[in-house]
């Protein structure tokens, strides 16, 4: 089985609810997916909606490599309440040389043990999800992306402080260290900010910087 296109084709270890929805979500954007599960049952479920989808101890890494997983660029661990499938199927995939490996983990300890190992790219999708609606049902942001590195991207409205001022003349990202990259008018799309940008009651803006201080930028919304 071998790829068609390594840049095309992710192989998703694991098919529970975080494995399946990022499989189909993968499809539906027209990537090729290689769905990989213990469970015959589960497998059965999706083998139709995949572009192949194969029952396989996940652990053992003979039988991935009778599947041809290690001839993929990139693989997606979705196991997670099994701690030590989790483990055992990373591991496998780090032995075959997978060039980008994700991994799904459910807790701090889960996430430490997958970077130890080798895992390129660790997930912790509850966890992440949580602080963003955290910050969203607060009422300040529209919508909040944080990164890895405590980088952090902000949709929230233009605070009045700027309203009718060009981005250049207001104090945004010398006062609150946060730079306005985007910026949308009612009834109009999103376009790049500049520092000619007037900023106009009502708008949305989309800013970037570090968590917290583009948290307290969006406390004066």
């Amino acid at each position: 089985m071998a790829r068609k296109s390594a840049a095309e084709v992710v192989v998703v270890l694991g098919m529970g609810r975080f494995g399946k929805s990022l499989a189909l979500e993968l499809m539906a954007q027209g990537t090729e997916v290689l769905g990989i599960d213990s469970s015959q049952a589960v497998i059965e479920k999706v083998a139709g909606r995949l572009t192949h989808a194969a029952v396989a101890d996940t652990t053992d890494e003979e039988s991935l490599r009778q599947l041809s997983v290690h001839e993929y660029d990139r693989a997606v661990v979705g196991i997670g309440s099994d701690l030590e499938a989790s483990l055992l199927t990373a591991s496998a995939l780090i032995n075959m040389e997978v060039p980008n490996v994700w991994a799904k983990a459910i807790s701090n300890a889960h996430a430490r043990i997958l970077t130890q190992i080798g895992v390129h790219h660790v997930v912790r999708p509850e966890h992440d999800m949580g602080k963003r609606v955290a910050h969203l049902v607060r009422g300040r942001m529209m919508d909040y992306i944080e990164f890895d590195d405590g980088f952090a991207m902000v949709k929230t409205t233009a605070p009045a402080f700027a309203v009718g001022k060009a981005l250049g003349q207001t104090t945004i990202r010398s006062k609150y260290g946060v730079t306005v990259v985007a910026i949308k008018r009612p009834g109009e799309g999103f376009t790049y900010a500049s520092a000619d940008t007037v900023v106009a009651s009502g708008d949305t803006i989309i800013v970037s910087g570090r968590v917290r201080d583009t948290e307290r930028f969006a406390e004066l919304t």
